[in-house]
């Protein structure tokens, strides 16, 4: 039995429906779906009460949710025990997309040309509530968020990062000046956001909220999961977006991207660098944490880490 299966029954029934499972587990609904069928099939009964609009586990299924749960704990404990064992301890590091596509090849070339024979490198792309969620159970060692709202993290040591900066962008084509505009002169486009939960998705909403506006007044909002094909829509004059000013600044020189701020809107959020002090530092963790600094020109608190 695969424990993605397993996972995936877990996630559904907790998140009240396939759909909302699939974007939790980064797959698509109808994968959410087979998955839960060959449980059904593999134990010939039906696992999910589908009937209504939140889904809910049958008699059977909250057996084997029971079990599930604790199968995947176990396989969690299995995990970190054999972590232990490892003689050349790796890098597990989780940070956000906008994070990840702006910084990580730089970090990672300066990196590898002192690790060259490293073996063992993670790296995951989550929302920020799933990296501290992932911090605090002890998956990864380190991990960088973009945030406005507070998290607490009274329980790791953390290092502040320069701040990022939202910005909408959107194609020349459409004729908006570069610059500070006001909202009404963007709102007649489709806006493309990644998720409900991303950093740029709550905080436009919070900024919408703090002009008095909503984000129900753009003319359709698109959720796309792929950053670059959001872009891609935005510099073909298919939509705007509202995303990292890392992110576009490419795009911005270039020309194919204009950048926008609004009047009255906090475009500004921090960078976080968090680090599990529950994990056993390394000396190659230190010189990736190192790396990091490294691509904001700044030298790290090496004696802190």
């Amino acid at each position: 039995m695969k424990s993605e299966y397993l996972q995936t029954l877990i996630v559904s029934l907790m998140m009240g429906s396939f759909s909302k499972a699939a974007e939790n587990l980064c797959v698509t609904q109808s994968a959410v779906s087979r998955r839960i069928q060959f449980l059904e099939d593999q134990y010939g009964c039906p696992l999910v009460d589908r009937s209504g609009p939140v889904l809910k586990p049958t008699g059977a299924g909250q057996i084997v949710l029971e079990k599930a749960e604790k199968m995947m704990a176990l396989e969690k404990e299995l995990l970190q025990d054999l972590k232990g064992l490892t003689s050349m301890p790796g890098v597990t590091f989780c940070c956000t997309p906008a994070f990840g596509i702006a910084y990580l090849p730089e970090i990672m070339q300066t990196f590898m040309l002192s690790h060259s024979g490293i073996s063992e490198m993670k790296f995951f792309f989550e929302l920020p509530d799933k990296v501290v969620e992932g911090l605090r159970e002890g998956i990864y060692q380190a991990g960088v968020i973009e945030h406005y709202e507070c998290f607490d993290l009274g329980d790791f040591k953390t290092f502040s990062l320069p701040d990022d900066e939202l910005v909408f962008v959107t194609s020349p084509d459409l004729g908006v000046d570069t610059g500070t505009v006001s909202i009404d002169q963007l709102l007649g486009n489709d806006l493309y956001l990644r998720s409900e939960g991303c950093c740029s998705s709550k905080m436009l909403a919070f900024n919408m909220d703090n002009i008095g506006r909503d984000c129900a007044e753009f003319a359709r909002t698109i959720v796309c999961d792929d950053l670059h094909l959001i872009l891609r829509a935005a510099r073909e004059g298919n939509g705007i977006t509202f995303a990292s000013r890392t992110l576009v600044a490419e795009h911005v020189k270039q020309g194919t991207l204009r950048e926008h701020r609004i009047a009255g809107f906090n475009h500004t959020h921090q960078r976080t660098l968090i680090v599990n002090t529950t994990i056993p530092s390394n000396p190659l963790l230190t010189d990736f944490i190192s790396s990091i600094f490294g691509v904001f020109g700044s030298t790290p608190p090496v004696s802190d880490i």
